[in-house]
């Protein structure tokens, strides 16, 4: 009997039970041949959806771990190993010594928005709607590209099959790019790391949204950029704020501001890329979820709308697929081609080869676009059942917008400052819900107390669950609701 099991925090949920059921082979929780606890069983036994342990027990067997036998349940088919002993190494003498960059470098620890463990359930922003349909047909891929990917290294601006298939990609966002545009980068932190090798020094004016996504505020800061915040209101950046000497670089989240949630409307685009033309300033247009959307009105990117190569766009298969693959793209103009391309060659000579071999064909086959439908409806459910069960328990105490967009809601506690916040994410969390302040997100917080509540991650059935906890706060902190 499986016992002990525990979740680690770290990524998807599917991706923790599936590192704790390889932690149980290895202390011999699990033995060769015995049978693993049904899912339905495991599902309620851990604290998370049946689709999680279908994933998690998908990837075993991938892994070639267990074997499902039909009528009978999955069995381990490995034997177990016997855990490492743990090496003890000295302690490191304190530093005393750091290169003002290293000195930016954040503490790994205390990142916003990390998953609490020890919680039932989280409301994490950034952990994904996962399916087993596509652990299936992502391995299908794999297996494919790893057999056939040459074993030299990798182009540093990306393969051109891969390139091929993200122009075709883009054009639903009305970016019209050729391969020779795209750039293949780790992810959205590393987009953000070349933009600002090619496009400030040390000591340039960086405008940024304020609140903003954290890692690209810690990594501008980092290569030096001063920083200079522009307010948003529910519409995004308001760009008449922009201030009069024009900064180097702005950059900014359109088709969903991150974390507020806006939609910069038409006029407001017009202005930002006249602006960006008149001042020569570049704009990084991150679209981080630009895809997820729910209503049918869905703005045009702001690089589809550049006519005068300014803006440097940024996307990423984090949110329409998983974290743990770290790819992007950036779309850059042509006069910054060779720029791109050798800042990422100084990086890391190229994102792996596999992977993006892997990535090419799992669009052009069409399993990403039938994954994306599928997340768009689960989605939709997801927030739905979120937001009906906020404005049941309203009654004056939150504010909060109906989201036509992204996996996150944005909601503020009314009358409380931010140290009343800090003292109610605390609480939630000793009741077994995990919930996040949307204070780190801002350069200079708001003394209000605001919550970030991702829900991608959360199947229906958990939400319900997690919003009676989320009540149960709700009246410790303002009283019982009146009925």
């Amino acid at each position: 009997m499986l016992t002990q099991l525990q979740l680690d925090g770290n990524g998807p949920l599917h991706a923790q039970l599936t590192r704790a059921l390889k932690q149980a082979l290895a202390t011999g929780q699990l033995r060769q041949g015995s049978r693993l606890p049904p899912t339905r069983f495991m599902s309620q036994q851990m604290g998370v959806s049946r689709n999680t342990v279908l994933a998690a027990y998908e990837q075993l067997r991938i892994e070639g771990y267990i074997d499902g036998r039909v009528g009978s349940g999955s069995y381990v088919t490995l034997p177990a190993r016997p855990a490492p002993a743990p090496v003890e190494t000295p302690p490191l003498p304190p530093q005393t010594r750091f290169t003002a960059r290293a000195r930016q470098a954040h503490d790994q620890d205390n990142l916003p928005g990390k998953r609490v463990p020890g919680v039932r359930f989280s409301f994490q922003y950034g952990a994904p709607y996962t399916h087993p349909a596509v652990t299936t047909a992502w391995s299908r891929e794999l297996g494919h590209a790893a057999l056939y990917t040459s074993p030299g290294y990798p182009w540093a601006q990306g393969l051109p099959e891969l390139r091929q298939a993200i122009c075709e990609y883009v054009l639903r966002r009305g970016v019209e790019a050729r391969p020779e545009d795209v750039v293949i980068v780790a992810g959205t932190q590393q987009a953000v790391s070349l933009c600002a090798r090619v496009l400030f020094d040390p000591g340039d004016p960086v405008a940024i949204e304020e609140p903003q996504y954290y890692a690209a505020r810690v990594i501008l800061q980092a290569y030096g950029a001063q920083l200079q915040p522009v307010p948003v209101d529910d519409q995004g950046l308001i760009v008449e704020a922009l201030p009069t000497t024009a900064p180097r670089v702005i950059y900014t989240t359109p088709s969903h501001q991150f974390p507020q949630g806006g939609t910069l409307p038409p006029e407001r685009r017009a202005a930002l890329l006249e602006y960006a033309a008149r001042n020569e300033c570049w704009i990084i247009e991150d679209d981080y979820d630009g895809e997820i959307r729910y209503d049918a009105r869905s703005l045009p990117s702001l690089k589809s709308q550049d006519e005068h190569g300014r803006v440097i766009y940024v996307g990423t298969f984090s949110k329409t697929l998983f974290p743990s693959l770290r790819l992007g793209y950036l779309v850059v103009p042509r006069g910054l081609r060779r720029d791109f391309i050798s800042a990422k060659w100084m990086e890391d000579f190229g994102a792996s080869a596999i992977d993006q071999a892997a990535l090419a064909g799992f669009m052009t086959s069409g399993a990403c676009d039938r994954h994306l439908r599928r997340s768009l409806i689960a989605l939709r459910e997801r927030r739905d059942a979120l937001l009906n069960g906020l404005h049941r328990m309203n009654e004056g105490r939150l504010s909060f917008v109906d989201s036509q967009a992204g996996m996150h809601i944005p909601v503020w506690l009314n009358q409380r400052d931010r140290e009343q916040g800090r003292q109610f994410v605390d609480r939630a969390r000793r009741m077994g819900l995990g919930l996040y302040s949307i204070a780190p997100y801002y350069l200079d917080p708001p003394d209000r107390a605001g919550l970030i509540l991702g829900y991608a991650g959360l199947p229906v059935g958990d939400i319900e669950q997690a919003l009676e906890v989320l009540r149960q706060c709700l009246d410790a902190e303002y009283g019982p609701r009146r009925h």
